[in-house]
């Protein structure tokens, strides 16, 4: 009896001690996101805990880079065999990505009703999906009444696309004497002002900068601009925001197109103002695209360790559900890219002389609608950015005929586009 004691002991003992070598041996998957910390550790941190509590085999370990270091050591990682399972990624970074065959599509994994369709669309390369969306931002017209009054247009009609931008800026400049906006067409900016409008930068392998419907859209930007429409300080560099909103604080600029956030600083800083003014929805081009997202998201690297993939799915799916993503936008002060959180009350509803309030629920019934904008296929794209916004500038002040400029912009950018 003694020697049966002994050895239900001893198995007892082993069984304590190979539960404890399975829970030693639980697998550690790091998913990374970029600059979040420390501002939001409490938000990660939590979430993380409260994942790894009902998960019997995997536990998520959160690391947060810089976001100047994290591409670097993104790609170390999967060079060196060992990448995170998530990483945190902007469009064009996603992109890249993807044409250097170092994300895998997540289509199995993601449930994509559970996004906004621009999110989606967004990071959909090649008829697949390659990310899971996680935060946006979206952009308003923010516009001076008193200022639309005196012009004679309608405060309660604002403009609706980048045409009647034009004209209501023509109008309010020969009204009032006061500029009415200023487009973001400087480097980094014209290529998108450019595609929002239904104008390739590239077609069919070549240049499409200089066709005559880009002619014809240089043209109307140069009309407005010699009428003195647009606010010159600035207007060509590569962000003009802070010139444009002293314009606007100043009463010397009608509309101001940015997020809602900035509404925040303007009741801070002009508060009189303030009380002056009202946001529409951002313009739309012909290809029914608002400019203005700068969507994030989690990627999963293609030599991620396909065994985990499911749980890998799973968490994707709860770092960015409908809670998770509703608590993390109302602490950041962003849009969420999840349908559901989009419609929230926080999202939608507003008291009416909120007028922060309703620059938010503007922007999120836009989300459908807003993209993230940007050059690919090109190579030294910041160049051809560059040399682009050149060319425009001097059509558009008159420096140099709109063609030429234009026909030369082409044939620098012809010499950037990767073939295939």
């Amino acid at each position: 009896m003694k020697m049966k004691h002994i050895a239900l002991a001893t198995l007892a003992a082993c069984g304590l001690a190979m539960g404890s070598m399975a829970h030693a041996e639980k697998a550690k998957l790091e998913f990374w996101t970029m600059s979040l910390s420390p501002k939001f550790n409490g938000y990660f941190e939590d979430l993380v805990k409260k994942y790894n509590a009902q998960s019997a085999d995997v536990e998520w370990v959160w690391v947060d880079y810089p976001w100047d270091v994290i591409q670097s050591k993104f790609t170390s990682a999967i060079a060196a065999g060992k990448p995170p399972a998530l990483v945190n990624l902007n469009v064009p970074w996603a992109y890249d990505y993807f044409q250097d065959g170092l994300l895998q599509p997540v289509d199995a994994l993601i449930k994509k009703d559970q996004y906004a369709a621009g999110a989606i669309a967004d990071v959909t390369f090649n008829g697949k999906v390659y990310a899971f969306p996680h935060y946006n931002g979206a952009n308003v017209i923010i516009y001076n009444k008193e200022l639309f009054k005196k012009a004679g247009l309608d405060p309660n009609k604002p403009p609706r696309t980048t045409d009647e931008m034009f004209a209501a800026a023509k109008q309010i400049k020969a009204k009032t004497g006061v500029a009415g906006y200023a487009p973001a067409i400087g480097p980094t900016k014209i290529e998108g002002y450019f595609m929002q409008n239904g104008l390739d930068i590239v077609k069919d392998g070549k240049a499409a900068v200089n066709s005559p419907a880009h002619a014809a859209f240089i043209k109307k930007i140069a009309d407005v601009y010699k009428a003195g429409g647009f606010m010159k300080d600035n207007l060509f560099s590569q962000d003009n925001f802070q010139a444009s909103l002293a314009a606007f604080n100043q009463g010397r600029m009608a509309m101001l197109v940015s997020t809602p956030t900035t509404l925040t600083r303007i009741r801070d800083d002009a508060p009189d103002l303030y009380k002056k003014l009202d946001v529409a929805a951002a313009p739309v081009g012909p290809t029914g695209i608002v400019d203005g997202g700068w969507m994030f998201n989690f990627g999963v690297a293609k030599n991620v360790d396909a065994k985990y993939l499911a749980e890998i799915g799973k968490f994707g799916t709860y770092l960015t559900n409908t809670d998770n993503q509703l608590t993390f936008s109302k602490a950041a002060g962003t849009l969420p890219t999840s349908k559901a959180a989009a419609l929230d009350p926080f999202f939608q509803q507003y008291e009416k002389d909120d007028l922060l309030k309703k620059g938010i629920a503007t922007a999120a019934k836009n989300l459908d609608k807003t993209r993230t904008i940007y050059l690919a296929n090109v190579k030294d794209s910041e160049q051809v950015s560059n040399r682009l916004a050149s060319s425009v500038e001097k059509a558009v002040n008159g420096r140099e005929d709109i063609q030429k400029a234009l026909n030369d912009a082409a044939e620098f950018l012809d010499k950037k586009i990767v073939r295939k």
